[in-house]
């Protein structure tokens, strides 16, 4: 028996990369799957998408249950066509993976509006979609796993100020999905995948990167019955290295009796200082490689 004997999950931008991983696994372990991919056909009436329909392909011809969906996450309505699909043709939906995603990279200083709000649509809306759509379901049948994909970058990233942004979000509203869902049963969490991949884009040199499909045993788990009790974490997957990230928490305060002055403020700022920022540190090493033709240490 698989883990996923029996569930029907649904996986957006499940037509390459690690979202193909993902849907593939998910067969393998016994669900049925909703192979979701943006496509248009030559008229554009019609959604199609030839890299939904491979995946699809692959999963039937291993003896597995699949149907594509090639509606875009960016609308509420492409959203709910994806959960509507699963319960449409295999009866349920147990649980919604969301990696569709695009890049726009520039600079904060030149990026521009048309490259701030397709990735901001694509990753957060079109992971909002999903889950909205999932939400009311899995409250009904009181159980269902939501995960979002999110990415180191939503710690910082220099060129991507869109893609960090949304990633970030992505990271708020799965953990505000956990809290508001958890008394009927659901579960949401994050994937910080480092995979290899269209996405992966200019990575820094030095960095080691997995595979995806390295990433999709950690994501099946999640939403197997084993995860019942895990939920509102991010985790990173990277080739056989599992980790967790730890939980927004304030860390020191200082206080006084009434408002503050600004001169106050600076005679005891000490107190309340600011916390280290991992990617400065790492930029420093890289330019400092950069100069001496050295690779920066991983």
């Amino acid at each position: 028996m698989g883990a996923l004997d029996g569930k029907v999950i649904a996986v957006t931008g499940a037509g390459g990369g690690i979202g193909r991983a993902v849907a593939l696994a998910c067969a393998t372990e016994g669900a049925a799957v909703v192979v979701n991919d943006y496509g248009v056909s030559v008229d554009g009436k019609e959604p199609t998408s030839e890299v939904a329909n491979g995946v699809v392909a692959e999963i039937t011809a291993a003896g597995g249950r699949a149907v594509a969906n090639a509606n875009s996450v960016t609308t509420m309505a492409g959203g709910a066509s994806i959960v509507q699909q699963a319960i449409d043709s295999f009866g349920r939906i147990d649980g919604v993976v969301c990696v569709a995603g695009i890049l726009r990279e520039r600079m904060l200083f030149n990026m521009s509006e048309d490259e701030w709000d397709p990735v901001i649509e694509t990753h957060l809306k079109g992971t909002f979609t999903v889950f909205r759509a999932a939400a009311p379901v899995f409250r009904e049948q009181r159980s269902g796993t939501m995960i979002g994909f999110t990415s180191g970058a939503f710690a910082a990233s220099v060129a991507q100020a869109n893609y960090a942004a949304a990633k970030g979000g992505i990271v708020s509203l799965v953990r505000s999905a956990a809290a508001g869902m958890n008394k009927y049963g659901v579960t949401a969490n994050c994937i910080a995948p480092v995979a290899k991949s269209r996405m992966s884009g200019q990575v820094p040199f030095g960095l080691e990167m997995g595979e995806p499909e390295d990433v999709a045993p950690m994501v099946c788990f999640l939403l197997s019955d084993h995860a019942r009790e895990v939920t509102g974490q991010i985790y990173t997957v990277n080739g056989g290295r599992i980790a967790v990230w730890n939980q927004p928490a304030e860390v020191r305060e200082m206080r006084k009796d009434g408002r503050w002055t600004p001169d106050e403020i600076a005679a005891r700022f000490d107190e309340v200082g600011q916390e280290p920022m991992p990617i400065l540190e790492r930029l420093k090493q890289m330019e400092s490689a950069a100069q001496s033709g050295e690779k920066p240490n991983t």
